[in-house]
Formats: C-alpha cells, structure tokens, sequence
C-alpha cells in the first residue's frame, strides 16, 4: 500500500498543477470565472486531502482524507464534462483531463476498498 500513496501522491500533485494551467487558460479566453473556479477548487483538492492523508494520525483519518479526495474526483470529472459539453475546453483537452481524474478515482476507490477491509 505504501508504493500506491507515492504513486497517488505524485499522480494527484500533477493533476492539480494541470488543473491550475487549464483554470488560467478557460479564464483567459472564455472570461468565465464562477465554474472554472468550482472546477480550480475540486481539482487542487483532491492533491490537497491526498496530503493530509499521507500525513494522517490513524486508520480512520487516513480513509477519511482518501474518501474526500475521492469524491473530489467525482465533481472533477462531473465539471470536465460539463465543460466539454457546452465548449469550454476542445475533446483532446478532456480526454487527457478526465483520463487523469478517473486514474486518481480507481486508485483511490482500490485504496479505500483495502483499508476498510483491514478494519
């Protein structure tokens, strides 16, 4: 378990950089700043819990970090998709995006999964 933290560490660090390059770009051409900023919040939050997590105290604060940080994912990609369907970011934009968020959501759906079975 401890190699898969790392992993999603890294994997969740570069999301949310990436998730800042395409908040700027979508403000920048579309002048839209009220979903972006939705989509800024979700996507820098999954790295943010992912953090915490790596730093929990217990069991129980660890799952709970990873658990937000999952459902963080979750409206990530619900904004991603929004986003695509009324033409704020191009298909290839998306795919890589959402690509990237629905990795971070299995590992952390398998990470979850074992924790609880350990309890």
């Amino acid at each position: 378990m401890e190699r898969k933290e790392n992993v999603l560490d890294e994997i969740s660090f570069d999301f949310a950089v990436k998730t800042v390059k395409l908040y700027k770009k979508i403000i920048k051409e579309e002048k839209e700043y009220v979903l972006p900023k939705q989509f800024l919040r979700s996507g820098t939050s999954i790295g943010a819990n992912v953090a915490e997590a790596n730093g929990a105290i217990s069991t129980a604060d660890f799952s709970s970090k990873v658990s937000i940080a999952y459902k963080e994912s979750l409206e990530t990609k619900f904004w991603l998709r929004l986003f695509e369907a009324t033409n704020y970011i191009e298909a290839e934009e998306f795919q890589d995006m959402f690509e990237k968020a629905d990795e971070l959501s299995r590992i952390m759906f398998s990470i979850l999964k074992k924790t609880r079975m350990n309890k």
